[in-house]
């Protein structure tokens, strides 16, 4: 994927990725199934930074090209995926963070949206689950369902805008958002209560 010089199909180098994601956005991953061609040494860390073989990609400009074709698989494990090939990526936390609160009208009618570290915006509902996992210190890791199976996690900062927007008389505490309402709550069965 990094290599254009293998013999691989143009696909494969850096201007064949950039032509499968025309617009900037994602690209349709979840429908190529090409073969598996290993580890290439690819990282994101908990901080939300790229690596490849140990070295930081310095470049945002690469790392948002690379996130357009990113794909976590029903394993679990996450892959760069083209056409042509699927190489792992080791995913500490996240692939993504989330930077920044946005938040439209208030109430039953408020929708909650919150910017990536890569620029890219998603808005709580439905499609875009809040989720919260139990830590060992007895507080909560928030995370946000971006597209497929990635996820962003809310920074420290985002989560307290996230928290100051509860409604903190009912237990748990709950936040509304797309016409959900969603608890600030660890666990896969937390319950969610539509309009």
């Amino acid at each position: 994927m990094i290599d254009q010089n293998k013999g691989k199909s143009p696909s494969a180098g850096l201007d064949g990725l950039q032509a499968l994601t025309p617009g900037g956005g994602p690209a349709p991953v979840e429908r190529w199934n090409p073969p598996y061609c290993g580890d290439i040494g690819l990282e994101i860390r908990a901080d939300g930074s790229w690596f490849h073989q140990g070295r930081a990609i310095a470049r945002p400009a690469l790392v948002r090209l690379f996130a357009t074709v990113l794909r976590k698989d029903a394993d679990g494990k996450t892959y760069l995926v083209t056409p042509a090939e699927r190489v792992d990526i080791q995913v500490a936390d996240a692939p993504f963070l989330a930077v920044e609160l946005r938040v439209d009208d208030v109430g039953e009618r408020q929708a909650i949206h919150f910017r990536t570290n890569l620029d890219e915006w998603v808005g709580v509902d439905a499609a875009h689950p809040l989720r919260f996992v139990a830590e060992a210190s007895g507080g909560l890791k928030p995370y946000v369902l971006v597209r497929g199976r990635l996820e962003a996690r809310l920074t420290r900062s985002v989560y307290l805008d996230l928290v100051a927007l509860a409604d903190l008389d009912c237990e748990p505490p709950a936040v509304w958002s797309g016409g959900v309402r969603w608890p600030l709550a660890a666990g896969d069965n937390v319950s969610i209560s539509k309009r």
